[in-house]
């Protein structure tokens, strides 16, 4: 599977929520992350998800939001992800932050005031966060 997103995630659905329009589903993977996205009924059903269901996630990087020193009781997305930044790459006006969480990365576009601001550098602990609608879902055909 070749994407854009630089964010992919391949697991298992440990957990399946179903709602009158929405559902949501928890994907655990390989490094043991939860991944929770919010999708349509009908996708879910379309995709044939169910627990134990292999499936990926997608989360384009302009969808991160990268924070210091935050608790996940302090957002209300779903999804945070505390780890180490591995890498910030610097653009002219934005910067690629790659955070290492075990084995998985997660890549996260930024402004370079951002990266200033918040002292985002090599070996500085970090937490990517996304929202739950964020994130797309997908099975192997």
């Amino acid at each position: 599977m070749q994407t854009s997103a630089r964010n992919q995630f391949a697991g298992e659905v440990v957990q399946l929520t179903h709602g009158a329009v929405n559902d949501e589903v928890t994907l655990r993977t390989a490094e043991g992350l939860d991944i929770v996205a919010i999708i349509t009924h009908g996708s879910a059903s379309t995709l044939g998800l169910a627990a134990g269901k292999r499936a990926f996630a997608l989360v384009k990087a302009s969808s991160i939001i990268v924070m210091v020193d935050v608790a996940k009781n302090q957002v209300s997305a779903r999804n945070c992800i505390a780890g180490t930044v591995s890498a910030v790459t610097k653009g002219a006006v934005n910067s690629e932050v790659t955070i290492s969480a075990g084995s998985a990365q997660i890549a996260a576009i930024v402004t370079n005031e951002s990266v200033e601001r918040l002292g985002l550098a090599a070996g500085k602990a970090a937490t990517a966060i996304f929202k739950a609608s964020s994130v797309i879902v997908g099975v192997e055909s």
